[in-house]
Protein backbone atom coordinates (compact mmCIF):
# COMPACT_ATOMS: atom_id res chain seq x y z
CA UNK A 1 0.00 0.00 0.00
CA UNK A 2 1.07 3.73 -0.91
CA UNK A 3 1.89 6.30 1.98
CA UNK A 4 -0.59 8.31 2.36
CA UNK A 5 1.33 11.49 1.23
CA UNK A 6 2.03 9.86 -2.34
CA UNK A 7 -1.52 8.60 -2.86
CA UNK A 8 -2.80 12.05 -2.38
CA UNK A 9 0.37 13.04 -4.43
CA UNK A 10 -0.76 10.88 -7.62
CA UNK A 11 -4.62 12.06 -7.12
CA UNK A 12 -3.83 15.54 -7.93
CA UNK A 13 -1.79 14.63 -10.85
CA UNK A 14 -4.18 12.15 -11.93
CA UNK A 15 -6.66 15.21 -11.71
CA UNK A 16 -4.40 17.65 -13.44
CA UNK A 17 -4.48 14.68 -16.57
CA UNK A 18 -8.81 14.77 -16.34
CA UNK A 19 -8.60 10.96 -16.79
CA UNK A 20 -11.61 9.15 -14.80
CA UNK A 21 -12.03 9.55 -11.34
CA UNK A 22 -12.26 6.88 -8.85
CA UNK A 23 -15.74 5.90 -8.17
CA UNK A 24 -18.06 7.33 -5.57
CA UNK A 25 -18.37 4.94 -2.77
CA UNK A 26 -14.49 5.07 -2.94
CA UNK A 27 -14.63 8.72 -2.98
CA UNK A 28 -17.01 8.92 -0.46
CA UNK A 29 -15.15 6.60 1.95
CA UNK A 30 -12.15 8.79 2.06
CA UNK A 31 -13.68 12.16 2.84
CA UNK A 32 -17.53 10.86 4.39
CA UNK A 33 -17.82 13.62 6.81
CA UNK A 34 -17.96 16.24 3.98
CA UNK A 35 -20.74 14.49 1.93
CA UNK A 36 -22.66 14.17 5.11
CA UNK A 37 -22.67 17.67 5.26
CA UNK A 38 -23.32 18.38 2.03
CA UNK A 39 -26.51 16.37 1.93
CA UNK A 40 -27.41 17.62 5.10
CA UNK A 41 -27.03 21.33 3.35
CA UNK A 42 -29.42 19.68 0.93
CA UNK A 43 -31.93 18.75 3.08
CA UNK A 44 -32.03 21.99 5.22
CA UNK A 45 -32.08 23.91 2.13
CA UNK A 46 -34.88 22.03 0.58
CA UNK A 47 -36.86 22.33 4.23
CA UNK A 48 -35.90 26.13 4.11
CA UNK A 49 -37.49 26.34 0.05
CA UNK A 50 -40.60 24.72 1.58
CA UNK A 51 -40.92 26.98 4.33
CA UNK A 52 -40.73 29.87 1.93
CA UNK A 53 -43.01 28.56 -0.27
CA UNK A 54 -45.64 28.17 2.84
CA UNK A 55 -44.90 31.62 3.41
CA UNK A 56 -45.60 33.12 -0.32
CA UNK A 57 -48.71 31.17 -0.19
CA UNK A 58 -49.80 32.32 3.25
CA UNK A 59 -49.05 36.01 1.66
CA UNK A 60 -52.35 35.87 -0.43
CA UNK A 61 -54.68 35.08 1.85
CA UNK A 62 -55.39 37.48 2.97
CA UNK A 63 -53.15 39.28 -0.16
CA UNK A 64 -50.39 41.22 1.01
CA UNK A 65 -48.20 42.70 -0.92
CA UNK A 66 -45.25 43.15 1.08
CA UNK A 67 -45.38 39.71 2.44
CA UNK A 68 -45.98 38.32 -0.91
CA UNK A 69 -42.85 40.34 -2.24
CA UNK A 70 -40.37 39.08 1.10
CA UNK A 71 -41.43 35.46 0.81
CA UNK A 72 -40.77 35.49 -3.12
CA UNK A 73 -37.56 36.64 -2.68
CA UNK A 74 -36.83 34.22 -0.16
CA UNK A 75 -37.86 31.58 -2.49
CA UNK A 76 -35.59 33.25 -5.17
CA UNK A 77 -32.93 33.11 -2.55
CA UNK A 78 -33.07 29.09 -1.27
CA UNK A 79 -33.61 28.21 -5.10
CA UNK A 80 -30.57 29.79 -5.59
CA UNK A 81 -28.62 28.24 -2.66
CA UNK A 82 -29.73 24.58 -3.88
CA UNK A 83 -28.68 25.17 -7.37
CA UNK A 84 -25.04 26.62 -5.97
CA UNK A 85 -24.89 23.25 -3.90
CA UNK A 86 -25.54 21.31 -7.19
CA UNK A 87 -22.41 23.39 -9.03
CA UNK A 88 -20.44 22.44 -6.11
CA UNK A 89 -21.39 18.78 -6.02
CA UNK A 90 -20.65 18.24 -9.99
CA UNK A 91 -17.65 20.47 -9.85
CA UNK A 92 -16.08 18.16 -6.65
CA UNK A 93 -17.40 15.36 -7.50
CA UNK A 94 -17.47 14.27 -11.49
CA UNK A 95 -19.90 11.54 -13.44
CA UNK A 96 -17.47 8.71 -12.25
CA UNK A 97 -16.59 5.46 -15.13
CA UNK A 98 -18.58 3.08 -13.29
CA UNK A 99 -21.83 3.89 -11.11
CA UNK A 100 -22.20 1.62 -8.34
CA UNK A 101 -26.08 1.06 -7.15
CA UNK A 102 -25.62 3.39 -4.09
CA UNK A 103 -24.00 6.14 -6.74
CA UNK A 104 -27.73 5.09 -9.03
CA UNK A 105 -30.17 6.21 -6.13
CA UNK A 106 -28.14 8.99 -5.55
CA UNK A 107 -28.38 10.42 -8.73
CA UNK A 108 -31.97 9.39 -8.68
CA UNK A 109 -32.53 11.65 -5.54
CA UNK A 110 -30.74 14.44 -7.12
CA UNK A 111 -32.50 14.24 -10.40
CA UNK A 112 -36.10 14.02 -8.09
CA UNK A 113 -34.61 17.23 -6.30
CA UNK A 114 -34.44 19.04 -10.24
CA UNK A 115 -37.37 18.33 -11.05
CA UNK A 116 -38.93 19.80 -7.61
CA UNK A 117 -36.94 22.74 -8.24
CA UNK A 118 -38.95 22.90 -11.80
CA UNK A 119 -42.31 22.72 -9.98
CA UNK A 120 -41.25 25.52 -7.39
CA UNK A 121 -40.33 27.52 -10.33
CA UNK A 122 -43.28 27.20 -12.26
CA UNK A 123 -45.41 28.51 -8.74
CA UNK A 124 -42.85 31.27 -8.62
CA UNK A 125 -43.43 32.75 -11.58
CA UNK A 126 -47.05 31.68 -11.21
CA UNK A 127 -47.32 33.76 -7.83
CA UNK A 128 -45.56 36.46 -9.63
CA UNK A 129 -48.12 36.47 -12.16
CA UNK A 130 -50.95 36.54 -9.36
CA UNK A 131 -49.02 39.80 -8.27
CA UNK A 132 -48.95 41.54 -11.12
CA UNK A 133 -53.08 40.63 -11.74
CA UNK A 134 -53.26 42.00 -7.96
CA UNK A 135 -51.38 45.20 -8.54
CA UNK A 136 -53.44 45.78 -11.54
CA UNK A 137 -56.36 45.67 -9.56
CA UNK A 138 -55.10 47.85 -6.38
CA UNK A 139 -54.60 50.39 -9.48
CA UNK A 140 -58.11 50.16 -10.36
CA UNK A 141 -59.76 50.05 -6.94
CA UNK A 142 -57.82 53.48 -6.83
CA UNK A 143 -58.94 55.18 -9.25
CA UNK A 144 -62.53 53.68 -8.11
CA UNK A 145 -62.00 55.29 -5.08
CA UNK A 146 -60.45 58.67 -6.22
CA UNK A 147 -63.83 58.82 -8.79
CA UNK A 148 -65.99 58.02 -5.18
CA UNK A 149 -64.03 60.93 -3.58
CA UNK A 150 -64.89 63.27 -6.48
CA UNK A 151 -68.52 62.04 -6.31
CA UNK A 152 -68.60 62.58 -2.30
CA UNK A 153 -66.94 66.12 -2.78
CA UNK A 154 -69.97 67.29 -5.37
CA UNK A 155 -72.51 66.09 -2.98
CA UNK A 156 -71.03 68.14 0.26
CA UNK A 157 -71.59 70.72 -2.53
CA UNK A 158 -74.67 70.49 -3.66
CA UNK A 159 -75.93 69.72 -0.03
CA UNK A 160 -74.40 73.47 0.74
CA UNK A 161 -76.24 75.09 -1.95
CA UNK A 162 -79.00 76.53 -0.65
CA UNK A 163 -82.04 79.30 -1.76
CA UNK A 164 -80.03 79.88 -4.95
CA UNK A 165 -81.40 82.07 -7.58
CA UNK A 166 -82.06 80.61 -11.18
CA UNK A 167 -78.53 82.61 -12.49
CA UNK A 168 -77.10 82.07 -9.32
CA UNK A 169 -77.40 77.62 -9.96
CA UNK A 170 -76.29 78.10 -13.84
CA UNK A 171 -73.47 80.02 -13.19
CA UNK A 172 -72.23 77.70 -10.30
CA UNK A 173 -72.52 74.78 -13.21
CA UNK A 174 -75.01 72.60 -11.39
CA UNK A 175 -75.64 69.80 -13.51
CA UNK A 176 -77.89 67.25 -11.23
CA UNK A 177 -78.13 70.35 -8.57
CA UNK A 178 -80.80 72.49 -7.43
CA UNK A 179 -83.57 74.17 -9.66
CA UNK A 180 -84.91 77.51 -8.38
CA UNK A 181 -88.11 76.07 -6.61
CA UNK A 182 -90.62 78.76 -5.30
CA UNK A 183 -92.32 77.94 -1.86
CA UNK A 184 -96.09 77.76 -3.16
CA UNK A 185 -99.34 75.68 -1.87
CA UNK A 186 -98.74 73.85 -5.48
CA UNK A 187 -95.45 72.69 -4.59
CA UNK A 188 -96.45 71.22 -0.97
CA UNK A 189 -99.93 69.35 -2.65
CA UNK A 190 -97.57 67.97 -5.09
CA UNK A 191 -95.10 66.35 -2.49
CA UNK A 192 -98.04 65.49 -0.06
CA UNK A 193 -99.13 63.37 -4.19
CA UNK A 194 -95.57 62.21 -3.93
CA UNK A 195 -95.80 60.86 -0.09
CA UNK A 196 -99.52 59.06 -0.83
CA UNK A 197 -97.37 57.62 -3.75
CA UNK A 198 -94.75 56.32 -1.94
CA UNK A 199 -97.05 54.50 0.74
CA UNK A 200 -99.03 53.13 -2.20
CA UNK A 201 -95.77 51.69 -4.01
CA UNK A 202 -93.84 50.49 -0.48
CA UNK A 203 -97.18 48.67 0.63
CA UNK A 204 -96.81 46.18 -2.62
CA UNK A 205 -93.37 44.36 -1.96
CA UNK A 206 -94.87 44.12 1.55
CA UNK A 207 -97.52 42.67 0.90
CA UNK A 208 -95.82 40.20 -1.59
CA UNK A 209 -93.20 39.15 0.99
CA UNK A 210 -96.01 38.87 3.70
CA UNK A 211 -97.52 36.35 1.09
CA UNK A 212 -94.56 34.36 0.02
CA UNK A 213 -94.27 33.63 4.03
CA UNK A 214 -97.70 32.69 4.34
CA UNK A 215 -99.05 34.90 6.41
CA UNK A 216 -103.00 35.39 6.36
CA UNK A 217 -103.38 38.51 4.98
CA UNK A 218 -107.56 38.50 5.83
CA UNK A 219 -105.90 38.39 9.65
CA UNK A 220 -103.40 40.78 9.39
CA UNK A 221 -105.42 43.56 7.77
CA UNK A 222 -108.12 43.07 10.92
CA UNK A 223 -105.40 42.73 13.20
CA UNK A 224 -104.70 46.60 11.94
CA UNK A 225 -108.28 47.48 12.46
CA UNK A 226 -110.96 45.38 12.99
CA UNK A 227 -114.21 45.38 12.18
CA UNK A 228 -113.60 47.26 8.96
CA UNK A 229 -116.52 45.87 6.11
CA UNK A 230 -114.33 45.85 2.80
CA UNK A 231 -117.07 46.37 -0.05
CA UNK A 232 -113.86 43.88 -1.86
CA UNK A 233 -111.87 41.81 -0.24
CA UNK A 234 -108.70 43.66 -3.23
CA UNK A 235 -109.74 46.67 -0.48
CA UNK A 236 -107.79 45.31 2.57
CA UNK A 237 -104.93 46.70 1.24
CA UNK A 238 -105.64 49.63 2.37
CA UNK A 239 -105.64 48.66 5.99
CA UNK A 240 -101.67 47.90 5.02
CA UNK A 241 -101.47 51.21 3.75
CA UNK A 242 -102.98 53.01 6.99
CA UNK A 243 -100.54 50.68 8.91
CA UNK A 244 -97.73 52.45 7.20
CA UNK A 245 -98.96 56.26 6.80
CA UNK A 246 -100.06 55.80 10.91
CA UNK A 247 -96.58 55.07 11.84
CA UNK A 248 -94.72 56.99 9.55
CA UNK A 249 -96.51 60.18 10.31
CA UNK A 250 -95.90 59.79 13.92
CA UNK A 251 -94.59 62.82 15.34
CA UNK A 252 -95.35 64.93 12.16
CA UNK A 253 -96.97 67.91 13.94
CA UNK A 254 -93.48 68.46 15.97
CA UNK A 255 -90.57 70.81 14.45
CA UNK A 256 -88.37 67.69 15.26
CA UNK A 257 -90.60 64.89 13.81
CA UNK A 258 -90.18 63.19 16.97
CA UNK A 259 -86.39 63.05 16.93
CA UNK A 260 -84.86 63.27 20.31
CA UNK A 261 -82.20 66.06 19.57
CA UNK A 262 -80.34 68.81 21.92
CA UNK A 263 -80.26 72.30 21.07
CA UNK A 264 -82.67 72.05 17.95
CA UNK A 265 -82.44 75.35 16.34
CA UNK A 266 -84.69 75.56 13.44
CA UNK A 267 -86.20 78.65 11.18
CA UNK A 268 -88.64 78.56 7.93
CA UNK A 269 -85.31 78.81 5.64
CA UNK A 270 -83.30 76.44 7.39
CA UNK A 271 -86.50 74.10 6.66
CA UNK A 272 -86.89 74.69 3.21
CA UNK A 273 -83.35 74.56 2.79
CA UNK A 274 -83.07 70.81 4.00
CA UNK A 275 -85.78 70.22 1.77
CA UNK A 276 -83.89 71.04 -1.07
CA UNK A 277 -80.79 69.41 -0.34
CA UNK A 278 -82.50 65.87 -0.36
CA UNK A 279 -85.00 66.57 -3.43
CA UNK A 280 -82.74 65.56 -6.10
CA UNK A 281 -80.68 63.47 -4.63
CA UNK A 282 -80.56 59.58 -4.08
CA UNK A 283 -81.03 59.10 -0.29
CA UNK A 284 -78.46 55.87 -0.15
CA UNK A 285 -76.19 58.68 -0.90
CA UNK A 286 -76.97 60.83 1.29
CA UNK A 287 -76.97 58.01 4.24
CA UNK A 288 -73.35 56.48 2.75
CA UNK A 289 -72.09 60.13 3.71
CA UNK A 290 -73.60 61.12 6.48
CA UNK A 291 -75.21 57.67 8.26
CA UNK A 292 -75.71 59.73 11.95
CA UNK A 293 -77.20 62.60 10.38
CA UNK A 294 -81.12 64.07 11.56
CA UNK A 295 -82.14 62.38 8.61
CA UNK A 296 -80.40 59.08 9.06
CA UNK A 297 -81.32 58.51 12.52
CA UNK A 298 -85.26 59.11 11.37
CA UNK A 299 -84.80 56.76 8.56
CA UNK A 300 -83.81 54.04 11.00
CA UNK A 301 -86.81 54.87 13.70
CA UNK A 302 -89.03 54.68 11.19
CA UNK A 303 -87.91 51.43 9.69
CA UNK A 304 -88.18 49.72 12.95
CA UNK A 305 -91.55 51.35 13.87
CA UNK A 306 -92.75 50.16 10.52
CA UNK A 307 -91.43 46.44 10.42
CA UNK A 308 -92.35 44.53 13.36
CA UNK A 309 -89.40 41.92 14.14
CA UNK A 310 -91.63 39.74 13.83
CA UNK A 311 -93.02 40.40 10.04
CA UNK A 312 -89.02 41.25 9.31
CA UNK A 313 -87.86 37.43 10.88
CA UNK A 314 -90.52 35.71 8.74
CA UNK A 315 -89.75 37.87 5.49
CA UNK A 316 -85.92 36.37 5.92
CA UNK A 317 -85.16 34.08 8.29
CA UNK A 318 -83.29 36.02 10.47
CA UNK A 319 -83.17 39.59 11.90
CA UNK A 320 -79.68 40.57 10.45
CA UNK A 321 -80.83 43.45 8.59
CA UNK A 322 -82.42 44.89 11.59
CA UNK A 323 -79.64 44.29 14.02
CA UNK A 324 -77.74 46.79 11.37
CA UNK A 325 -80.45 49.05 11.43
CA UNK A 326 -80.18 49.23 15.59
CA UNK A 327 -76.39 49.21 15.28
CA UNK A 328 -76.16 52.37 13.20
CA UNK A 329 -75.99 51.37 9.98
CA UNK A 330 -78.09 51.78 6.48
CA UNK A 331 -78.12 48.28 4.16
CA UNK A 332 -78.07 48.32 0.92
CA UNK A 333 -80.59 45.46 0.32
CA UNK A 334 -83.48 46.04 -1.78
CA UNK A 335 -86.16 46.21 0.75
CA UNK A 336 -84.74 48.97 2.90
CA UNK A 337 -84.20 51.12 -0.18
CA UNK A 338 -87.56 50.54 -0.93
CA UNK A 339 -87.90 51.93 2.62
CA UNK A 340 -85.47 54.88 2.72
CA UNK A 341 -87.68 56.10 -1.29
CA UNK A 342 -91.04 56.04 1.15
CA UNK A 343 -88.95 57.48 3.94
CA UNK A 344 -87.62 60.62 1.49
CA UNK A 345 -91.35 61.50 0.61
CA UNK A 346 -91.95 62.05 4.00
CA UNK A 347 -89.25 63.62 5.06
CA UNK A 348 -89.64 65.84 2.74
CA UNK A 349 -93.14 66.67 3.13
CA UNK A 350 -92.06 67.70 6.55
CA UNK A 351 -89.48 69.88 5.90
CA UNK A 352 -91.80 71.65 3.41
CA UNK A 353 -94.43 71.63 5.87
CA UNK A 354 -92.48 73.96 8.78
CA UNK A 355 -91.10 76.06 5.65
CA UNK A 356 -94.17 78.21 5.30
CA UNK A 357 -95.54 81.03 7.57
CA UNK A 358 -97.48 79.75 9.30
CA UNK A 359 -96.54 75.96 9.17
CA UNK A 360 -99.35 73.53 7.22
CA UNK A 361 -101.19 71.84 10.01
CA UNK A 362 -102.21 68.03 9.59
CA UNK A 363 -104.97 66.27 10.73
CA UNK A 364 -106.03 63.09 11.22
CA UNK A 365 -109.67 61.04 10.70
CA UNK A 366 -110.85 58.91 13.49
CA UNK A 367 -112.38 55.72 12.47
CA UNK A 368 -116.12 56.13 12.80
CA UNK A 369 -116.09 59.77 11.93
CA UNK A 370 -118.90 60.52 9.48
CA UNK A 371 -117.54 61.49 5.53
CA UNK A 372 -117.36 64.91 4.71
CA UNK A 373 -116.80 65.72 1.20
CA UNK A 374 -114.97 69.44 2.93
CA UNK A 375 -112.45 67.37 4.69
CA UNK A 376 -112.16 64.38 2.87
CA UNK A 377 -111.84 61.96 -0.03
CA UNK A 378 -113.05 58.44 -0.47
CA UNK A 379 -109.90 56.11 -1.66
CA UNK A 380 -113.18 54.16 -3.93
CA UNK A 381 -115.44 56.44 -6.30
CA UNK A 382 -118.34 53.79 -6.62
CA UNK A 383 -118.84 53.24 -3.28
CA UNK A 384 -122.67 53.29 -2.59
CA UNK A 385 -124.81 52.86 0.63
CA UNK A 386 -127.74 50.44 1.21
CA UNK A 387 -131.19 52.16 0.92
CA UNK A 388 -132.07 53.39 4.40
CA UNK A 389 -128.32 53.10 6.18
CA UNK A 390 -127.43 56.45 7.55
CA UNK A 391 -124.02 58.70 6.34
CA UNK A 392 -120.99 56.77 5.83
CA UNK A 393 -118.88 56.12 8.15
CA UNK A 394 -114.51 55.97 7.99
CA UNK A 395 -113.49 52.75 8.21
CA UNK A 396 -109.69 53.44 7.72
CA UNK A 397 -107.73 56.67 7.28
CA UNK A 398 -105.16 56.16 4.52
CA UNK A 399 -103.48 59.49 4.00
CA UNK A 400 -103.99 62.56 6.91
CA UNK A 401 -105.13 65.75 5.33
CA UNK A 402 -103.61 69.61 6.02
CA UNK A 403 -104.63 72.66 6.24
CA UNK A 404 -101.82 75.30 4.46
CA UNK A 405 -103.27 78.88 4.79
CA UNK A 406 -106.77 79.52 4.35
CA UNK A 407 -106.90 76.23 2.06
CA UNK A 408 -107.41 71.75 2.80
CA UNK A 409 -106.23 69.22 1.07
CA UNK A 410 -108.41 66.35 2.34
CA UNK A 411 -107.40 63.25 3.97
CA UNK A 412 -108.15 59.99 1.97
CA UNK A 413 -110.18 57.23 4.10
CA UNK A 414 -111.91 53.86 3.43
CA UNK A 415 -115.30 53.69 3.95
CA UNK A 416 -116.91 50.78 5.79
CA UNK A 417 -120.09 49.25 5.18
CA UNK A 418 -120.50 50.05 1.46
CA UNK A 419 -120.84 48.83 -1.19
CA UNK A 420 -119.69 48.68 -5.07
CA UNK A 421 -122.07 50.38 -7.01
CA UNK A 422 -123.23 48.62 -9.95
Amino acid sequence: MLPTGLKDTQLRESNSQKVHPQPMEEAMNQNPEAMEALISKIFTNISSLKSAYIELQAAHTPYDPDKIQAADKQVISELKNLSELKHFYRENNPKPACVSPQDSRLAAEIQEQQSLLKTYEVMVKKFQSEIQNKDTEIIQLQQQIEEANQKRIKLEKNLKLRGLSAKESEDSGLENGFFCVDLTPDLFTTTVEYAFKAIHDFSKPLINMMKAAGWDLDAAANSIEPNVVYAKRAHKKYAFESHICQRMFVGFQQESFGAKLDNLTANKESFFHQFLALKEMDPLDVLGQSPDSTFGKFCRNKFLLVVHQKMEASFFGNLDQRNYVMGGGHPRTPFYQAFLKLAKSIWLLHRLAFSFDPAVKVFQVKRGSEFSEVYMESMVKNLVMDEGDQKPKVGLMVMPGFWIGGSVIQSRVYLTGMKVAE
